[in-house]
């Protein structure tokens, strides 16, 4: 598996909190997207963590092509 599954074509909205850690789903097979729930394993995929600077709603990547890594920048809209 070299290319994520699409686990969706729009971002997850999360209300996160400060300096909390979240763990995002890169191979978009996760059951409980957007994070990871351990289904790359087998895969060349691992789920990265993404810390919250401060409490606010964080728009995590669901399409799993982002440059930004964990967060949504709009790539979904091409794909």
């Amino acid at each position: 598996m070299s290319e994520p599954v699409i686990a969706q074509k729009a971002p997850y909205s999360v209300e996160v909190k400060a300096g909390e850690s979240y763990w995002w789903c890169s191979c978009g097979k996760s059951a409980s997207q957007p994070f990871c729930d351990g289904s790359h394993k087998g895969t060349d995929f691992r789920p990265v963590e993404w810390k919250a600077p401060k409490d606010r709603t964080a728009h995590f990547c669901g399409c799993k092509h982002s440059v930004n890594g964990a967060l949504c920048d709009g790539t979904h809209g091409k794909i």
